[in-house]
C-alpha cells in the first residue's frame, strides 16, 4: 500500500485541502499590481511548460499558474520533480521585464525568486530558509540542511517564466530521496498552502518592483546583498560540476553582479561559475 493510500485517495486527504482559487485571486490580483491572473488546475504535466506556451501566445506579464499536482515537473537539467497531490506548492509566473531591464540582467530573476521566497517563508511559516546557489531552497530538518524546494527559469522571446516547487506537507515516507525535506518536517508553524502561497507571491511582487525600478541593477535594488546574506553556499568549500563533465573545487566567496558564483581556488586563482551543479563539501574554515 502506498503512503497516499493509507490516507485515502490522493484527492481526499483531509490534511491536504485544495487551494481556494477565488480567494487567491481576490487577495493577489489588483489593477495596480503585478499579478494579472491566478489560475489553479487540478493536474498538469508541468506548469512551466504550460506557461511558456502561453507566453509564446502573447499572455500578459503577471500570469500565475498553479497546479495541485504535477505529473512531469522539471528541475534544472530536465530532472524530474515528483510529489503527492496537494503536498506542495507547484506554480509558475510570467515576467516581461521590458526594455527597462537589460536582457543581461534577466538571469537575476530566479535568484530574486529565491530571496523573496525565503523571506516569505520566514514570515508565513516561521522557518529559516537558506539558498543554495543557484536555485535550491534549503530547510533544516533534524539538524541537517535539506533541499525542500527548487526554482527553474526559462526564457522565451521577451518573456521569462519562473517556476517554483516547494515541499509543504510531505511526510518522511513520501520524500523522493532521504536528503529532501518539507515545511512540515522543518517544524513550520503552518502547512496551510493558501497563506504560504499568498506570502510568497506578495514577496516576489515587492522584490520584482524594486528590482525593475532600479533597471534590474542587483546592487542598487539591494538584491545582490540580500542574496549573499541568505546564501548557504558562500563561505563553503564546494565542488562545481560543470557542463562537459568538468569540475572545479574551491571556496565560494561571492556572487558577482551577473549572478555568477565566484570561487577562490588553489594557487590564488579565482574562477566564476555561470551554470552548473554545486556540491557543498564543508565549511571553508575547517581543516583539509
Amino acid at each position: 500500500m502506498s503512503p497516499s493510500d493509507t490516507h485515502g485517495s490522493r484527492w481526499n486527504d483531509l490534511d491536504r485541502p485544495p487551494l481556494n482559487a477565488e480567494a487567491l485571486r481576490r487577495a493577489l490580483v489588483r489593477p495596480d499590481g503585478l499579478w494579472t491572473s491566478v489560475e489553479v488546475v487540478g493536474s498538469t504535466g508541468s506548469t512551466n511548460t504550460d506557461l511558456v506556451a502561453r507566453a509564446q501566445g502573447g499572455a500578459p506579464e503577471g500570469a500565475v499558474l498553479v497546479a495541485e499536482e504535477q505529473t512531469a515537473g522539471r528541475g534544472r537539467l530536465d530532472r524530474a520533480w515528483t510529489a503527492p497531490a496537494r503536498s506542495g506548492l507547484f506554480f509558475s509566473m510570467l515576467f516581461r521585464p521590458g526594455e527597462r531591464v537589460p536582457a543581461a540582467r534577466w538571469g537575476w530573476l530566479p535568484l530574486l525568486a529565491g530571496v523573496a521566497t525565503a523571506a516569505a517563508l520566514a514570515r508565513a511559516a516561521g522557518v529559516d530558509t537558506a539558498l543554495k546557489w543557484p536555485n535550491d531552497l534549503l530547510l533544516t530538518v533534524a539538524g541537517e540542511e535539506r533541499k525542500s524546494g527548487g526554482i527553474l527559469a526559462e526564457r522565451t522571446g521577451d518573456a521569462v517564466v519562473v517556476g517554483i516547487g516547494l515541499n509543504v506537507s510531505l511526510r518522511t515516507e513520501e520524500l523522493p530521496v532521504p536528503a529532501a525535506g518539507s515545511l512540515a518536517l522543518a517544524g513550520a508553524t503552518t502547512t496551510d498552502r493558501d497563506p504560504v502561497l499568498r506570502a510568497v507571491l506578495r514577496s516576489i511582487e515587492q522584490w520584482y518592483e524594486k528590482w525593475r525600478a532600479a533597471d534590474g541593477d542587483p546592487a542598487a535594488s539591494g538584491l545582490q546583498e540580500a542574496y549573499a546574506a541568505g546564501c548557504a553556499t558562500l563561505g563553503r568549500r564546494v565542488r562545481a560540476e560543470l557542463p562537459g563533465g568538468r569540475s572545479a573545487v574551491g571556496e565560494a566567496v561571492a556572487v558577482d553582479g551577473d549572478g555568477r558564483l565566484v570561487l577562490a581556488m588553489a594557487g590564488g586563482v579565482q574562477g566564476v561559475v555561470a551554470a552548473g551543479d554545486i556540491v557543498h563539501l564543508r565549511a571553508a574554515s575547517e581543516e583539509e
